[in-house]
């Protein structure tokens, strides 16, 4: 039974742990991720050469924040700089592996979150899935046949950015957990700072009405966008994720209603509202997916590609696509 590190780099800490190839955990920690003059590849080698210590791994699954070249290179190509200074432009791959001497796959989170659901989760066993998360920001991902559809600069399936119709704004603007929360902040003549997701959906329970207004604005706004999925890549099921989805006995209602205004019925009828299953895990899952379906494409083109009696090469095409 193989073991892999998988590795979650985010903005406040990184989760890590050791799982099998079935996706099965033997072990789960976390740090901050705040680190010193080495930054964050040193941190996550740090992480890879102790479990090391413990594990025969045979190989290293990472995600993180950031737009991602995914592979064994794992380049950050942008992360915001207040966040992760110094961090993109970074081969996060290429250092681990030349580090640990171990295969490694790097992935953006949001991204392996979706395989990750696809794979074990909420949207296991569809042949389409769109994944959007939904906190301070949105991200969005979409997976055909267990495969990320990345986009020409790996950036596709970025929800977040939808240009609303007649609005300057974009759809993370009004349809996060940071507008509900502005929404109810100015309702209850109180700060941001002072009221959580958690406590809006509370008030809502207890019957305040302003509450329950801005979460309904909330599900309102995060309808059209999922509207917007549903018309451009009619997937099999839509995964929700982040911590405020945790709420779904009332935001699913309500994005059922909604999405029954906005999308006609024989375009919808297919396709499901389904909440994320995986919670923490699904990018470490995700992640660990993704390097595995690499290490099958590497030992096809292995497999496919021999000696021939003249000293040539002979490959399988076909093989090498498989």
């Amino acid at each position: 039974m193989n073991a892999y590190a998988v590795i979650d780099i985010g903005g406040t800490a990184i989760k890590y742990g050791c799982a099998t190839e079935e996706g099965q955990f033997l072990e789960k920690a976390s740090c901050p991720t705040q680190v010193g003059e080495g930054g964050i590849p040193e941190k996550v080698i740090a992480i890879v050469q102790n479990m090391a210590s413990r594990h025969a791994l045979a190989g290293v699954a990472i995600d993180t924040a950031g737009i991602v070249r995914p592979g064994e290179d794992g380049e950050i190509v942008f992360a915001g700089e207040a966040t992760f200074p110094g961090y993109s432009g970074t081969k996060l791959g290429r250092l681990v592996r030349e580090a640990v001497h171990l295969p490694v796959f790097v992935e953006n989170d949001v991204n392996a979150a979706a395989l990750g659901e696809a794979w074990l989760g909420a949207a296991r066993g569809a042949s389409s899935a769109f994944m959007i998360t939904v906190g301070t920001n949105l991200g969005g991902c979409f997976v055909q046949q267990g495969r990320i559809w990345h986009g020409a600069s790996f950036s596709a399936g970025e929800i977040g950015y939808l240009r609303l119709h007649n609005e300057k704004r974009i759809l993370e603007d009004v349809a996060s957990t940071r507008a509900m929360i502005r929404e109810a902040a100015f309702s209850h003549n109180m700060s941001p700072s002072e009221i959580t997701g958690e406590m809006v959906f509370d008030w809502a329970r207890e019957g305040d009405e302003e509450a329950m207004a801005s979460i309904e604005e909330l599900a309102c706004n995060l309808g059209e966008g999922l509207a917007a999925v549903c018309c451009l890549l009619n997937p099999e099921v839509i995964v929700l994720g982040g911590g405020v989805m945790a709420q779904h006995e009332i935001l699913g209602p309500l994005l059922e209603k909604r999405l029954e205004q906005l999308v006609m019925p024989a375009m919808r009828a297919k396709t499901r509202l389904a909440f994320a299953a995986l919670g923490n895990d699904a990018g470490m899952l995700g992640a660990l997916c993704a390097l595995l379906e690499q290490e099958k494409i590497n030992k096809n083109k292995a497999i496919c590609t021999r000696p021939r009696a003249d000293g040539l090469v002979f490959s399988v095409r076909l093989c090498m696509m498989g």
